[in-house]
C-alpha cells in the first residue's frame, strides 16, 4: 500500500499520512458497515483521495495537478497482485544512488520490511535517534532531487543491484530472526527480481541463499528452544525448497556466479548435505573473506575451522576480530572456550552474549548453556 501512494504521490511523508487517515477511518466503517470486498483497494482508494484533499487544503494543487491527471483507481479494477512491482519501484527508488548505501537499506527496511526504526537502529548498532534523523534525511533527498519512481532502464540495474540485494537480504534476516512474514515477504521479493534479471547470477543466488536457509526453519526451535544446525532434526527440513535453491544455484553457477551471494548460497546448500564437508565450507568462507573483508564472514569461518582443524585453531582467528559489539562473537567464543575446558571465560563470554541478544529464543538458548557449565 505505502509503495503505491509513494508511487502516486511522489512524496513519503504524504504518503505515510494518507495511509494512517486511510486505516482510521477503515477502523472506524468497516466496524460498523463490514469490510469491502477487496480492502486493499479500498484503503489504497481512499488515502489517494485523502492526500489530494491535504494538497487542497494547504493550497499547492496548483503544483501538483499532476496528481488530479492520474485516473482515480475502481476499486473493483485495482488488481492486488501488482503490489510486488510497485514495491520492485519502491527498492529501486530508494536504492538510488544518491542515496548513501546505509540510507538505502535503513529506509528500505522500514518502507518496505515494516521495521520499526528501533529495530532498524538495533540492526545497524546506532542510536534510535541518529536513525530517525537518517531516515528522515533519506525521505527528504528523494523528494527534493526528484528520485524517479521506477525500476531503472537495463543498462543502469547492475550498478543499482548491489543494494537491493542487501535490502532483500536484511529483510529476509529479520524475519528469519523470528517474523516469518519478512521472511516470506523477502523470498516473494527474491522471486521478482529473478524474473526481472534472469542473466543476473546474484539474484539467483540471494533467492537460493533464502530458500536454503528458510527450509531449515521448521527444525530451529524445539519449542522455544532454539536447535543448532548439527543437533536439527532434518526430517522436518522442506525437502521441496531444498531441492528448489539448489536448482538456483546451479542456474547462478552456470551463468558464472562466484559472487557473495552465490558463495552463501554454496554454502548453505553443502550445510544440507549430511555428513558436511565441513572443509570444503571453510575454503568457501575463506574465499568468501577475500572478497568481502568482512569480519563477521572471518567468524563463520571460524566455526568451520573448529569443526575442520579444531577448537583451538578457530579461537585463534576468533580472538583476533574486533566484534566486541557484537552477540554471535561473542557466543562463538563461549562456544569455544567452554569445548577448550575454560569454563570460567566461556561463562564470562556467554554472558556478555546473553547481554546482547535481543531474541529470547537465542537467550534461552544461551541460558541452557551457562546452566550446563
Amino acid at each position: 500500500m505505502l509503495a503505491s501512494l509513494v508511487g502516486f504521490l511522489g512524496d513519503f511523508d504524504l504518503a505515510e499520512e494518507a495511509a494512517q487517515e486511510a486505516f482510521a477511518v477503515a477502523a472506524e466503517r468497516w466496524a460498523r458497515e463490514g469490510a469491502p470486498v477487496n480492502p486493499g483497494a479500498w484503503l489504497v482508494t481512499t488515502a489517494r483521495n485523502r492526500a489530494i484533499d491535504r494538497l487542497r487544503r494547504n493550497r499547492t494543487l496548483a503544483e501538483k495537478t499532476r496528481l488530479l491527471e492520474i485516473p482515480q483507481a475502481v476499486e473493483e479494477q485495482m488488481d492486488e497482485t501488482a503490489i510486488p512491482d510497485e514495491r520492485l519501484e519502491l527498492l529501486f527508488t530508494c536504492c538510488h544512488p544518491a542515496l548513501a548505501t546505509e540510507a538505502q537499506v535503513a529506509l528500505m527496511l522500514y518502507a518496505l520490511g515494516g521495521l520499526s526504526t528501533q529495530e532498524i537502529a538495533r540492526a545497524f548498532i546506532v542510536s534510535t535517534e541518529t536513525m530517525k534523523r537518517r531516515l528522515s534525511r533519506a525521505k527528504a533527498k528523494i523528494k527534493t532531487a526528484g528520485i524517479p519512481f521506477s525500476v531503472p532502464p537495463a543498462h543502469l540495474l547492475p550498478e543499482r543491484l548491489a543494494a537491493v540485494l542487501a535490502v532483500v537480504y536484511l529483510i529476509f534476516n529479520e524475519g528469519y530472526g523470528g517474523r516469518a512474514e519478512l521472511a516470506a515477504e523477502a523470498i516473494g521479493l527474491g522471486r521478482v527480481l529473478v524474473e526481472l534479471m534472469p542473466d543476473e547470477p546474484e539474484a539467483y543466488g540471494l533467492l537460493s541463499l533464502m530458500l536454503l536457509h528458510d527450509a531449515r526453519r521448521p527444525a530451529r526451535f524445539a519449542g522455544e528452544d532454539l536447535v543448532l544446525l548439527g543437533e536439527q532434526d532434518r526430517s522436518l527440513w522442506d525437502a521441496g525448497q531444498i531441492l528448489e535453491g539448489r536448482s538456483l544455484l546451479d542456474r547462478a553457477l552456470a551463468l558464472r556466479g562466484r559472487g557473495y551471494y552465490v558463495l552463501q548460497a554454496a554454502i548453505a546448500s553443502l550445510q544440507a548435505d549430511d555428513p558436511l564437508d565441513w572443509a570444503q565450507i571453510e575454503a568457501l568462507y575463506r574465499e568468501l573473506a577475500q572478497i568481502t573483508r568482512s569480519p563477521v564472514i572471518e567468524l563463520n569461518r571460524a566455526v568451520a575451522v573448529a569443526e575442520s582443524r579444531g577448537a583451538e585453531a578457530a579461537l585463534a582467528i576468533v580472538d583476533g576480530l574486533d566484534l566486541g559489539e557484537y552477540q554471535y562473537w561473542h557466543s562463538t567464543r563461549a562456544e569455544l572456550l567452554r569445548r577448550l575446558g575454560r569454563g570460567d571465560e566461556a561463562r564470562a563470554a556467554y554472558l556478555s552474549a546473553l547481554g546482547l541478544a535481543r531474541a529470547e529464543g537465542e537467550r534461552r538458548f544461551l541460558r541452557r548453556r551457562l546452566a550446563e557449565l
